[in-house]
């Protein structure tokens, strides 16, 4: 399929599906069109021609056209998680910059149904040649997948011991990463608004408490499923209490949306608590104010993921591979000294 056939379906030049396609460092200003050009380009199954400059720098690296799926293990669409979303994003057009064919995403519901309704899946679609799973797999569901698949390797905040090739950011290292800046402005009477079932952010929260000798009081801890409304809610909860915490740290960015919205929707004379996060989402960047979060590197991770699933498919790696890569802080707006 030609580029132009891709510039009639997203509405771009031909000269802008050119440079978003076939020139990784090229960052297009309008993040909605990019998104309408490389999802014209799946629809398509357009392959980027990187052939012509390998033979202008002497060598002709040609790869097969594998085909992946891609499966969404927590939620039923992207929209649950800007996270995830902004990684399938680039994982979409790693996969494309790679020569691989992004066959399907699929969400649990779907893997829920194909694995009760395994009989009925037609045989061509047994035959994709690998699998990337952008969040910790259910147990439940993995024998099924490694029947269907040979090839597997998963993307997320947190290692598994589970069988299959990762690529992780710890969560716990970040979250103490978060609580260790919070403290070091002098704050100690810190909340945190997220998952506390076996979550390894809520460890990393707790553990830093203890790192520092702080107490771990539970009527600071507010459990959410991580939204940006539940963010908000939690947050109005904290605005309507007396004793306020100086600072919350939020499981991720979209929880600390909403705990800003609340702050500007229901000001406080006086209060004004440092906000810190996890994951670093484009909108973190724009927020007001700008919010302070562990970068949680996106790209990175789904390079390695795509480069150890081509290993894998060809042969190069049996054992199960983990690469761990380093969180990183961001400072902007959100967090203060603390004044008492």
């Amino acid at each position: 399929m030609s580029i132009k056939e891709i510039a009639k379906m997203s509405g771009a030049s031909v000269a802008t599906v050119s440079r978003v396609l076939n020139h990784p460092d090229y960052v297009c200003r309008d993040k909605s069109l990019q998104n309408r050009i490389w999802e014209a380009a799946r629809e398509l199954d357009y392959i980027p021609n990187h052939a012509a400059q390998q033979l202008k720098r002497g060598r002709l690296e040609q790869e097969a056209h594998n085909q992946v799926d891609v499966f969404l293990t927590r939620f039923q669409t992207l929209e649950e998680d800007i996270f995830f979303k902004e990684l399938y994003e680039i994982l979409r057009e790693t996969l494309l910059r790679r020569n691989c064919v992004l066959h399907r995403l699929l969400t649990l519901p779907d893997m829920i149904s194909r694995s009760k309704n395994i009989s009925r899946v037609h045989p061509s679609d047994k035959e994709p040649d690998g699998l990337v799973m952008l969040g910790k797999c259910p147990p439940e569901l993995l024998p099924f997948l490694k029947k269907q698949y040979q090839n597997l390797v998963g993307i997320d905040r947190n290692p598994t011991s589970f069988d299959y090739d990762e690529v992780f950011c710890d969560g716990s290292l970040a979250a103490e990463m978060a609580m260790d800046y919070l403290i070091s402005l002098g704050h100690k009477r810190i909340a945190y608004i997220g998952d506390c079932s076996y979550e390894a952010r809520y460890i990393g929260y707790y553990q830093s408490l203890m790192a520092h000798k702080l107490p771990l009081d539970y009527s600071n801890v507010y459990p959410t499923s991580q939204t940006r409304q539940e963010g908000q809610q939690m947050m109005n909860i904290i605005l309507g209490k007396d004793d306020r915490p100086t600072a919350v740290f939020c499981a991720n960015d979209s929880t600390a949306l909403g705990v800003l919205d609340a702050l500007k929707a229901r000001r406080r004379k006086g209060y004004l608590p440092s906000i810190i996060s996890i994951d670093n989402i484009r909108e973190a960047e724009t927020a007001t104010p700008m919010l302070t979060t562990i970068n949680i590197p996106k790209r990175e991770m789904a390079h390695h993921a795509v480069s150890l699933l081509l290993d894998r498919i060809a042969g190069g790696h049996r054992e199960n591979v983990r690469v761990e890569m380093q969180g990183r802080l961001i400072v902007r707006d959100s967090c203060s000294y603390c004044a008492q």
